[in-house]
């Protein structure tokens, strides 16, 4: 019985190699087929390799090998046969020819574009006890090593510190995660790394959409270090693909204030997050900020009762007769208690918001309002919110508007929403000075245009209800056409426009095809469905249609065609 329980295991650990030694054949095969090594290490300086991570999972039947870990643990981590290998099995006969097979592929390619300076085998295998994780290789290729170093102190000397000009996003991609990299900087600089941050940033500032792109590498090189390198030193983290990390201080932990002189990228990555990520990744900040308190830094606990700091006090407090507002942008919350109900108070409330907008306080912020008044507008669907009731109470004062417009303009940006909004009534900062300036006068049509160009119709549908309002107030006409059709244009499939009456006007419907002119045809139906529905309830009253009528009837189902051409 002992012969042939040896025997099987023999057999169980020749066959696990085997599926393992192919998995790792077919990476490094599969790899070698690329003819684009070379000419993708030639777009930056700060690119030694392409590949520096293997990854093997095994699992009888379903082993893998890939380049990247999300290190999440699938349900099948504790084994369902008793037919498993034992750790020591893998640790002690299989392990080690693993490793071999890997320097022996690893060492013609070490010098080549394929390989990064450093190149790290890991893996893990389901046995009898679980799911044992190995580092089975951790090779660092000294010459390109040095060679990147040198190019990255060149590339911060002339590109950063000395240059004058927006830098490329690729670059800052690797710089962000190199700067962290403690095989290129054992002893990390705190200081240093975040100036060369700040410095990235204020060379991209005249171009949003690409200081969006390099900010977002510098925050994910950031939570790359304080997840994988930093807190892994204090906590046990559990990983998940379907909820937010959980971590535990580790049974004994006592971070001396060496271990802890880190914490300030911790908290600058914090504020980074809270400060520019959409609103469904800032809890990834305020967990970080929780931390950062529970390790014992002071600063951390005055951030989460003051604010990061990045604002000056008379910028964050304001408090007089009148009124008293209190900001903290680590929260994303204004807090305005009004004393005294006057155009004065609001006026002085609009202007502290708007500065503080202005100035890069996020975005997806939220009003806590203590007021007597309690004023909403006129439209279904909204929040009936504090932030809600702050806009309209100040819309109530005519002379306010000009100052609303303002602060409309400061607010709006596409993937913000109000913090207290969710759901049906969730929408985008600036939307209640809008809709209420939008309905009240004409001045302020090329506000709800501009408003209308940057929502994202996937995560909002306030607009349709305030398209309807705009729609019964101010009916279609020469003036209103323009912001009317930006509206539609926003709208969501939900939208019910009542208009059809007054298009049934030559001279009105003329003036709504003009608008729609050298649209994609695709985005012509989307418009046009708020108003008619399908196209065919359309093309129905274009057949019994007469004249320059029957003319335009047509043309806007030609237009609305285009797409199917």
């Amino acid at each position: 019985m002992q012969e042939k329980t040896t025997t099987y295991m023999s057999t169980l650990i020749e066959l696990a190699t085997q599926e393992m030694t192919a998995a790792i054949h077919a990476w490094f095969d599969d790899r070698l087929r690329r003819t684009d090594l070379e000419d993708a290490v030639n777009r930056t300086t700060l690119q030694m390799g392409i590949f520096n991570d293997f990854l093997l999972d095994y699992k009888p039947g379903r082993t893998t090998a890939d380049d990247l870990d999300l290190g999440f643990e699938d349900d099948d981590a504790r084994p369902r046969a008793p037919a498993r290998l034992d750790d020591a099995q893998v640790r002690e006969l299989i392990a080690p020819q693993l490793t071999a097979l890997v320097q022996a592929r690893l060492a013609p390619l070490v010098d080549t574009p394929m390989i990064d300076y450093r190149f790290t085998f890991r893996g893990k295998f389901q046995t009898a006890q679980g799911k044992l994780h190995l580092t089975l290789l951790e090779y660092v290729n000294d010459g390109k090593r040095q060679a990147l170093l040198e190019r990255i102190h060149t590339y911060i000397g002339q590109t950063l510190t000395q240059g004058k000009h927006p830098t490329k996003p690729l670059e800052t991609f690797f710089l962000a995660r190199h700067l962290l990299d403690p095989q290129l900087f054992p002893q990390l600089d705190v200081a240093w790394s975040i100036a060369q941050y700040e410095r990235i940033q204020a060379l991209n500032k005249t171009q949003p959409d690409a200081l969006a792109k390099h900010r977002a590498d510098i925050i994910h090189a950031i939570t790359q270090w304080a997840e994988n390198v930093f807190l892994p030193q204090f906590y046990d983290r559990a990983l998940s693909a379907y909820r937010a990390t959980a971590y535990t201080l580790k049974a004994g932990a006592a971070p001396d204030a060496q271990a802890l002189q880190p914490i300030d990228l911790l908290l600058y990555g914090a504020v980074m997050i809270l400060r520019h990520e959409p609103s469904y990744a800032k809890s990834k900040g305020l967990k970080f900020l929780e931390i950062a308190r529970e390790l014992g830094s002071e600063r951390a606990v005055r951030m989460l009762k003051e604010g990061s700091g990045s604002f000056p006090d008379d910028a964050i407090h304001l408090k007089n007769a009148l009124l008293e507002c209190r900001a903290n942008d680590v929260f994303a919350t204004i807090s305005i208690t009004i004393a005294s109900e006057e155009e004065d108070a609001y006026a002085q409330a609009l202007a502290f918001i708007t500065h503080l907008l202005q100035n890069g306080f996020p975005k997806s912020y939220q009003i806590k309002l203590k007021s007597k008044v309690k004023q909403y507008l006129p439209l279904k669907g909204l929040a009936r919110s504090d932030t809600h009731r702050f806009f309209a109470n100040a819309l109530g004062y005519a002379s306010l508007q000009p100052q609303l417009q303002a602060y409309a303009r400061a607010a709006v940006e596409t993937f913000e929403f109000y913090a207290d909004t969710e759901g049906e009534k969730n929408c985008m900062p600036g939307s209640y000075a809008t809709f209420g300036l939008g309905l009240l006068d004409a001045r302020y049509f090329p506000l709800v245009q501009h408003y209308m160009a940057q929502v994202d119709e996937e995560h909002q549908s306030v607009q349709d209800q305030f398209t309807a309002a705009f729609a019964e107030k101010h009916g279609v006409t020469q003036d209103t056409i323009p912001a009317l059709v930006a509206c539609l244009r926003a709208c969501t499939d939900n939208a019910k426009v009542r208009i059809q009456a007054q298009l049934e006007e030559v001279e009105t419907l003329e003036l709504f095809c003009q608008q729609l002119q050298g649209l994609d045809g695709y985005l012509v139906e989307h418009m046009l469905y708020p108003i008619w529905g399908k196209l065919e309830k359309l093309a129905a009253l274009a057949r019994k249609a007469q004249g320059r009528r029957k003319e335009l009837l047509l043309a806007l189902l030609a237009a609305a065609s285009k797409a199917d051409a």
